[in-house]
């Protein structure tokens, strides 16, 4: 399958589109019903119609965002209409709610008149408590922004204008203070004058760079005084006709930023440049001058580009979501200049702390530190939410913008800690950690659609060498239907592979004293659940990823019996990952253990506290039951609080306590009031089910009803990574596995 294939079946699988719109209030009764609608939502409105301010406290629009666009200058792609532009302007909504929890309506207006784009946005100010104008054309885009922040009292903020200019000035800062350079002294060749490149040369101007020191070029050349084809925006920045080329002009120049298109600088412009050379090529997908040429043809160089695959990528995903973020918590009437450059020095500053753990594990163990290839933050880096909000905040704030403002800093940066915190970016951290670890990654259904379509993207996503398992004729066929590219796959036919005699007779070694003989083992080792296995056992794959087709226990039984369990550990249990309200929890037994005793339940919940640490989570173990504390003598309860007791003697060092309801675990009022004899910090993250009924029930139960998302079963206690996903699993379940299991194997090893 093609990448756009791929990409057209993303977007129309299912639900059609990325977005949907939720309750946030209960709706079952006929009760919600008259508190919801009529009669009791007349009480809010009279409310706001006495004060206007207050539709802040009784409606959504302090949280909502307006994406505005008429599809001007979608992407690359140009004008391309509104109806086109949809699928970005939804892009855009999810990438809000991802890294900010802002939640988004995009609005596509079939207009190319800038003053009907203006009239739209005004008559929709009481829905919105922000716009972010998108993708369109300049110098329409000036005009509309110029005129809206006037007009409108809430923040209106062109991300193809100033996203670009924050990130890159953050970046500029950060390398002229690397080569001791002062802003004030340095000379910028700018190409590129449309939305991007104007607003960036502006917001240099205010961060220190002299206006006559920079050269800005568009399509037709320089722009000078001595043209008579330009606007208002590029005569703004208008110099002597001084330079005859890029080339003349890149003489001694101490930066460039490129906004235009691929390969326009050459190495010998490079190499006129001062020492030192500051150069952003930001063109996409191909800057203008490929990365690997730059810097073998300058070793003094500090580059920059706008691909994740170079260092120093400038991404407006590190600006857009935390400047409206920190905007509208303090209910600021504009994005001012003031924002913009606190925006600009909070994301420099970051870039000189020490990186956490997380993000390095997130980018495949490479360490960062501020540097020539570490100049902005990676756009994974969790903290940019809580540094560059309250900078923002704090900005509109001083400057007099905010009509709500905030006196406790600290309780506001914790406050976007536990609004999005670290539990939405488990998968996405996890896929990070898990790519170009360069492990084989073996799946025995290899001929299941699912399987191979996960497959692919596991190979392009550089998380693993996937190995397909089935008849090599039926695989190659569904590969060549579905577009994709074989040489990113191994296909092996056990039947007819070279390591078959070999696997036969290790396992028959394995098991002839279990009642296996020759002929057994033979059969055995033909089925590709076992063939897989003896794989992993042979180390000639390093994960397994089965269960598309069946239970737990097809792939769990070979396994027991090729791999084995880890040492001192008699119970292999699964886990689930849970992410619920944007919270990351772990629920174990979900699928093996039918009714485990104490003993067994003490090592479920040694097994689950291990394999959290390796996900970069602190395990708070919370043991369910029934009964809170002794609250009710059974053989059921006095089960668990032996197995809390056996827990504590065999590994201190994990933080447990129980029994307990499932409420107590999780809301830590309940535990700190009502038990504050307890032993836990925190409401619990690891919840340990009493039996496979309770978290059978439980799991399904929450992923009928709730819009919640499970990653699993991880299976622990093996040697060696074995997992199986759900028999109903998507593309997206195997990948999300895969890498989990990819991660597990490095951590092993």
């Amino acid at each position: 399958m093609s990448m756009k294939e791929e990409a057209l079946r993303y977007h129309s699988e299912g639900r059609k589109g990325k977005i949907e719109v939720i309750a946030t209030k209960p709706f079952l009764t006929s009760r919600d019903l008259s508190l919801a609608y009529s009669p009791g939502v007349a009480e809010p409105c009279k409310e706001i119609a006495a004060d206007k301010e207050e539709v802040y406290n009784y409606t959504a629009k302090g949280n909502l965002v307006g994406v505005v666009s008429n599809g001007t200058a979608v992407l690359g792609l140009g004008n391309i209409g509104p109806e086109a532009s949809k699928p970005v302007m939804e892009g855009k909504g999810v990438l809000f709610k991802r890294f900010a929890d802002i939640d988004v309506f995009d609005i596509e207006v079939n207009t190319l008149d800038p003053k009907e784009v203006i009239r739209v946005v005004e008559l929709l100010e009481p829905t919105f408590g922000g716009i972010n104008l998108e993708d369109i054309k300049a110098p329409e885009c000036f005009e509309i922004e110029e005129v809206l922040k006037k007009t409108v009292n809430i923040p209106v903020f062109h991300d193809d204008q100033h996203g670009t200019a924050i990130i890159s000035c953050a970046a500029l800062l950060n390398a002229c203070e690397l080569v001791n350079k002062k802003l004030e002294d340095i000379r910028v060749v700018v190409v590129g004058a449309g939305a991007a490149g104007i607003a960036s040369i502006k917001l240099y101007v205010k961060a220190g760079v002299k206006k006559e020191n920079i050269a800005l070029f568009d399509s037709k050349g320089l722009i000078h005084k001595d043209r008579t084809d330009l606007n208002k925006y590029k005569l703004e920045f208008a110099i002597e006709n001084k330079y005859s080329s890029l080339e003349h002009a890149l003489e001694g120049a101490d930066a460039f930023l490129g906004l235009s298109v691929a390969d326009l600088m050459k190495p010998e412009m490079l190499r006129k440049m001062a020492k030192d050379p500051i150069v952003f090529a930001l063109a996409n997908p191909d800057p203008e001058i490929p990365y690997d040429i730059a810097v073998q043809t300058r070793s003094d160089i500090i580059m920059a580009t706008g691909r994740s695959d170079f260092p120093n990528q400038v991404n407006n995903v590190l600006g857009f979501p935390f400047i409206f973020r920190g905007a509208l918590d303090v209910r600021a009437t504009g994005v001012n200049e003031e924002m913009k450059l606190a925006a600009v020095k909070a994301l420099a500053q970051l870039t000189k702390e020490d990186v956490p753990d997380l993000v390095v594990k997130a980018y495949g163990g490479e360490k960062f530190s501020f540097g020539r290839e570490y100049i902005i933050p990676k756009p994974f880096d969790p903290r940019v939410l809580w540094t560059v909000a309250p900078a923002v905040a704090k900005a509109a704030v001083d400057s007099g913008v905010a009509k709500k403002p905030i006196t406790d800093w600290d309780a506001y940066s914790e406050s976007l800690k536990e609004r999005l915190g670290y539990s939405e970016e488990v998968m996405r951290i996890i896929i990070h950690k898990a790519r170009n670890c360069n492990r084989k990654v073996v799946y025995p259904d290899g001929e299941e659609e699912v399987i191979i379509r996960a497959a692919n993207k596991v190979a392009e996503l550089k998380i693993g060498q996937p190995i397909l398992l089935g008849n090599k004729v039926r695989i190659q066929s569904k590969i060549e239907a579905l577009g994709f590219e074989s040489d990113k796959f191994t296909i092996i036919d056990p039947t007819e592979s070279q390591s078959m005699k070999n696997y036969i007779q290790k396992f028959y070694e394995l098991r002839q004293r279990k009642g296996v003989n020759k002929n057994m083992a033979k059969k055995m080792v033909s089925q590709p659940n076992y063939f897989a296995c003896m794989m992993v056992a042979q180390n000639d794959a390093d994960v397994l990823i089965g269960g598309i087709n069946s239970n737990v226990q097809y792939t769990l039984k070979p396994a027991l019996e090729t791999i084995g369990m880890k040492d001192k550990i008699s119970t292999v249990s699964g886990m689930y990952i849970a992410v619920i309200n944007r919270k990351v929890l772990f629920f174990a037994d979900i699928n093996v253990n039918i009714n485990p005793n104490a003993d067994e339940l003490a090592q479920i919940a040694i097994s689950a506290s291990d394999a959290v640490k390796e996900f970069d989570f602190v395990p708070i173990v919370g043991m369910l039951s029934f009964s809170n504390f002794g609250s009710t003598r059974t053989p059921e309860s006095n089960k668990i609080k032996d197995a809390v007791r056996i827990v504590q003697e065999r590994r201190p060092d994990i933080v447990i306590d129980g029994e307990m309801q499932v409420d107590t675990a999780l809301d830590f009022d309940i535990l700190k009031n009502e038990f504050p004899f307890n032993n836990l910090p925190t409401a619990a993250n690891v919840l340990i089910f009493p039996n496979l009924s309770a978290a059978n029930i439980s799991y399904r139960l929450l992923q009928k009803l709730t819009n919640s998302t499970f990653i699993g079963p991880v299976l622990m206690g093996l040697n060696k990574p074995v997992h199986v996903v759900d028999r109903a699993a998507n593309v997206d379940d195997v990948i999300n596995m895969t890498a989990l299991a990819v991660v597990e194997s490095v951590s092993k090893n």
